[in-house]
């Protein structure tokens, strides 16, 4: 998710919430991450959940959620909480960005420095499936 202020401010001082992010290297994990200003890109702020038994996220469906609230955003999988950020995790003298709207992607993204450039041995095309969204509100 980015913050709809995006076109005014920029990223990352907009923020971004990743609510799940999977890099083909590390089928069995998968990360949720906040970006904002001065905690960005590399310097995301988050935490990872990891499948046992070297199973792979894409070989069934699984739910991940994030629980935003005006100070917290806890991340889950399949309901397991597995990162809970507060402002107090922030680097010192850093903002917690994530106190207006904000809008979804839900996309599948190819190569960038985190994920890698394609090689011979990256498999196309490829395919993303989401069986559905839900967005609830207190």
């Amino acid at each position: 998710m980015l913050g709809d202020n995006i076109d005014a401010v920029g990223w990352a001082n907009c923020g971004e919430i990743d609510v799940m992010e999977n890099i083909g290297r590390e089928p069995s994990t998968v990360h949720g991450t906040i970006h904002g200003p001065g905690y960005s890109g590399a310097n995301g702020i988050g935490g990872s959940y990891g499948l046992p038994n070297n199973q792979k996220f894409a070989d069934e469906f699984h739910v991940y959620a994030a629980e935003w609230t005006e100070n917290k955003i806890a991340f889950y999988v399949d309901g397991n909480l597995y990162k809970t950020l507060t402002p107090k995790d922030l680097p010192a003298r850093k903002v917690w960005v994530y106190d207006h709207p904000f809008f979804m992607i839900l996309n599948l993204a190819i190569g960038g420095s985190w994920g890698g450039v394609p090689d011979a041995t990256t498999v196309f095309p490829q395919t993303l499936l989401i069986d559905y969204v839900r967005v609830y509100r207190r």
